[in-house]
């Protein structure tokens, strides 16, 4: 289920804000033929309860963060407010789970998965920008899809216009027989993918720290758990773990 867009939920509170009025004011128009004095009571009770659910409001979903980011080539000040820290933690996620940040070993793991697994955290990471649902610039500050637009231009679109139909055309040539483990840009592959995990480290914990993700890097790291270690696993639930190709 996609969420609301920022001009969807604003204009969910300027709906609410009318029928709150106008309750009001049927109220207020209600008890005015009991006298003067019990109409400004009421009336001036509900503005009291009316400013103090305003200002909580207010408080819980414009309240802004500054996070100051140094990131590959510049530095970056961001004022995070609850739009721009949701939209962060869903590109955090999305990259922490994946290949683009998860570890492919040697002589394991597949390919073209890996470079599915690309292509998807491309296409979920442009799908809000062009179709309109991205939180507007914040006034001041830097936006964090300035961030992704690094991800997409200078990353991923470089890795996948240069991998992708190098493996296709030698799995064309193979046919369905083909076995990875044979193409000879194998090692080549590998390697480039793991210079690309790194370069993106750094954005995915800026995205990670924008959100408000205690220490975000941890979330990147291999577990140190070991047999006899002391330490319990997570379970593995067959269906919700996370997509590591």
């Amino acid at each position: 289920m996609r969420a609301w867009g920022p001009g969807a939920r604003i204009s969910g509170r300027a709906v609410l804000a009318g029928v709150v009025g106008a309750l009001t004011g049927t109220v207020a128009y209600s008890v005015s033929r009991t006298g003067g004095q019990t109409l400004s009571i009421i009336v001036g009770g509900l503005a009291g309860v009316a400013l103090v659910l305003g200002a909580e409001f207010y408080h819980r979903s414009a309240q802004l963060t500054e996070v100051q980011l140094t990131l590959p080539g510049s530095v970056m000040v961001f004022s995070a407010n609850t739009d721009m820290r949701q939209a962060a933690l869903r590109m955090f996620f999305q990259a922490s789970t994946r290949v683009a940040t998860r570890p492919l070993e040697a002589g394991s793991g597949n390919l073209r998965e890996a470079l599915t697994s690309l292509k998807t955290l491309f296409d979920l990471y442009r799908e809000p920008l062009e179709s309109g649902a991205a939180p507007p610039p914040p006034a001041r500050g830097d936006s964090v899809h300035e961030i992704v637009l690094d991800i997409l231009n200078f990353e991923l679109a470089p890795f996948l216009s240069k991998w992708h139909p190098r493996l296709r055309a030698w799995e064309s040539a193979q046919g369905e027989d083909a076995d990875e483990a044979a193409w000879p840009g194998n090692a080549a592959f590998r390697q480039d993918l793991e210079d690309l995990q790194r370069r993106l480290r750094p954005y995915v914990i800026g995205l990670g720290e924008i959100a408000g993700v205690r220490d975000p890097e941890r979330h990147l790291r291999r577990s140190d758990w070991s047999p006899g270690s002391g330490n319990v696993p997570v379970p593995h639930q067959h269906g919700t773990g996370p997509d590591t190709r």
